[in-house]
């Protein structure tokens, strides 16, 4: 690393904050976040030898840097995601080419609904999308693992009443014979449906089961497959989780504590910030406060034009996961607002949220 290179991190702050790495001409080869900035760049120089070869190659090109700082690690990563998608940083691989993200699609107009991905779902096809997922491998490894529980693999496209390769060896239902196996077939599709529109965990509970009898008799081999299969289809059910709440459009009221005297606002609507603001709490006056926050919630929301209700795109569903995430961390306090509200019930919801959150809060 060369001198001003040196400098330049030593003089790096330990607070949040996104950096932006530039090549010799100046042009943005990679973005990242970090909770502390002089940390995480401070590793790009240091144990070269555990580098893996993307990071090695960066750091070889990498000639200067900026950074922007933000007082919560939230903040960095909506940061982070935007401008990855508007600069497009070479060694940036997971933001966002179209193609990155997959959706599971169900074939509906066959006589066997048939389980697929896709990159593009097309509208009013007759068939059911669901994702948008960015993680191509998770998705598969869940279907497969679906397909290797209830016996969904046939290896007979055709289906011409003849037993297939894999009914002989027993990972086949006999769709291919036709006959009761097909209702038995369809009947497993239609409780994949229900658990991705999260409306029956049924087929979890009955992978679960498989894998504790594959135990009991000690056949580990098959547990395990049984294992990393209700691992995957338990990571699309949380994706689902994020989309559903996405969808719902949510007014959300976010409360973060940055020092023992200091909180962060953030007002949010569906994946869009429309108010951040820092307080700082004097004199323990949480009243002035509390009646503040009251102001920006309704200038903000009420008179906010409701969004339609619509699916989460493959531009939201980003931001959609961060902001789904941070709410069901420990690192902030929220309140979820009506779309519908009667002023006075609304503002002692947010009383009763900010008095829990402020008074407990040593200044």
């Amino acid at each position: 690393m060369n001198i001003y290179l040196s400098e330049k991190v030593k003089s790096l702050p330990l607070s949040p904050g996104v950096y932006l790495m530039k090549d010799s001409l100046g042009q943005i080869i990679y973005v990242g976040k970090a909770k502390s900035l002089k940390n995480r760049v401070q590793s790009y120089f240091q144990n070269s030898k555990s580098h893996s070869p993307k990071v090695k190659k960066l750091v070889k090109h990498l000639k200067d840097f900026d950074y922007i700082l933000t007082d919560t690690e939230f903040e960095a990563l909506l940061l982070e995601c935007q401008l990855i998608k508007k600069f497009k940083p070479l060694y940036n691989r997971m933001m966002k080419n179209p193609l990155s993200f997959t959706y599971v699609v169900i074939h509906m107009n066959k006589e066997y609904h048939t389980i697929d991905t896709t990159y593009n779902p097309i509208d009013h096809d007759g068939n059911l999308y669901f994702g948008p997922f960015t993680s191509k491998g998770t998705v598969e490894r869940a279907i497969q693992g679906i397909k290797e529980c209830f016996k969904l693999n046939c290896s007979n496209p055709t289906r011409t009443n003849t037993a297939c390769l894999n009914y002989s060896l027993g990972r086949c239902l006999g769709v291919c014979l036709g006959g009761s196996a097909v209702q038995q077939y369809n009947e497993i599709i239609a409780k994949l449906i229900a658990f991705l529109n999260g409306t029956d965990r049924s087929i979890l509970d009955e992978m679960n089961q498989m894998m504790l009898e594959a135990s009991e008799v000690y056949d580990f081999e098959t547990a395990s497959k049984y294992r990393d299969g209700i691992h995957a289809v338990n990571s699309l059910f949380r994706k689902e989780k994020v989309i559903e709440f996405t969808e719902e459009n949510n007014r959300i009221l976010i409360i973060e504590k940055l020092t023992e005297s200091t909180i962060k606002l953030f007002l949010i609507k569906r994946t869009n910030i429309l108010y951040s603001h820092k307080y700082f709490l004097e004199n323990n006056d949480f009243e002035q406060i509390s009646e503040k926050i009251k102001t920006k919630v309704i200038t903000h929301f009420k008179n906010n034009d409701p969004i339609p209700s619509k699916s989460v795109n493959r531009n939201e569903i980003d931001e959609a996961q961060i902001i789904y995430s941070y709410l069901n961390s420990n690192n902030c306090t929220y309140l979820i607002l009506p779309e519908k509200w009667h002023e006075s019930k609304i503002y002692t919801s947010i009383d009763l949220a900010l008095s829990r959150f402020l008074k407990g809060i040593e200044v």
